[in-house]
């Protein structure tokens, strides 16, 4: 019987070999809509459609930036996600929000693939039942708080692409062999990474990793840092919430080796 390992695998030589023509088309794509968004809100005003709208125009330049030959230039990504973080601070600000986000697991979604954090509007982990999650709307009545697209979607979206698989077919097994290979040597984003898991605990060191100097300027936004971490981190909160199942908090983000090197603390949450 084929192992998850076996399945990275498999389907990693196939996956590279189809995958650029299409995402090249998917990137086209997210850059229109998101374009399309982003003038919507300015003419009505809605805070919602300029964090989609600049979140799918963020996406959409990810895309094109690991495409071979199609490259983008990484300031164009730094800016473009800093522009989503700083619409994420607003929500938060308007809407109160004092909690720290929680990566949901799939079951808690109609569609087991994408990935959605939880945000409580006070402080603890208090998380809504399955029949209160709509990744369509933005406010949750019980517990109060709000439902965000992660920052990191679109990048855990292009590990699984990577590896040739869904997260939701991975553990945590695969995510301690894998990850490092595929930052390292297949996406060329860390010159250096290191898990360990102990528990309940999962922590990821990454040294030189090139979104860096984007997760320096969400730092700056206190409350979206706190409640859903950056661009990186937020994608491989979205990762171990699918390997694991369980819900997961990013606990702790601290800097080491002068700033080089990013210690990223995460957390999965036993269900009552």
């Amino acid at each position: 019987m084929p192992t998850a390992a076996n399945e990275v695998s498999n389907f990693k030589n196939e996956t590279r070999a189809r995958r650029f023509p299409t995402e090249r088309i998917v990137a086209y794509g997210m850059l229109g809509v998101g374009s399309t968004l982003i003038a919507t809100s300015l003419f009505y005003g809605s805070s919602l459609s300029a964090i989609m709208g600049l979140a799918l125009t963020f996406w959409g330049a990810i895309l094109l930036y690991v495409v071979p030959g199609k490259h983008v230039p990484l300031e164009l990504l730094n800016a473009a996600a800093a522009s989503t973080m700083v619409n994420v601070e607003k929500v938060l600000n308007e809407s109160e929000i004092k909690g720290t986000g929680v990566y949901l697991p799939p079951k808690y979604l109609e569609d087991f693939e994408s990935s959605l954090v939880f945000i409580p509007k006070e402080t603890g982990n208090r998380l809504p039942s399955s029949q209160e999650v709509d990744a369509g709307k933005l406010h949750s009545g019980s517990p109060n708080g709000v439902f965000l697209t992660p920052p990191g979607l679109a990048l855990s979206k292009l590990f699984e692409k990577e590896l040739g698989m869904s997260f939701t077919k991975a553990d945590l097994n695969v995510l301690k062999k894998e990850l490092p290979r595929l930052l390292i040597e297949d996406l060329g984003i860390a010159e250096d990474v290191e898990i360990e898991s102990q528990g309940n605990i999962m922590t990821i060191e990454v040294t030189n990793n090139i979104f860096n100097k984007l997760c320096d300027e969400t730092r700056k936004l206190e409350k979206t840092h706190a409640a859903v971490g950056c661009v990186f981190s937020s994608a491989l909160a979205c990762a171990i919430a699918k390997a694991t199942g369980k819900p997961v908090v990013i606990q702790k983000e601290e800097l080491l080796n002068k700033g080089k090197t990013t210690r990223i603390e995460f957390h999965t949450l036993e269900e009552a």
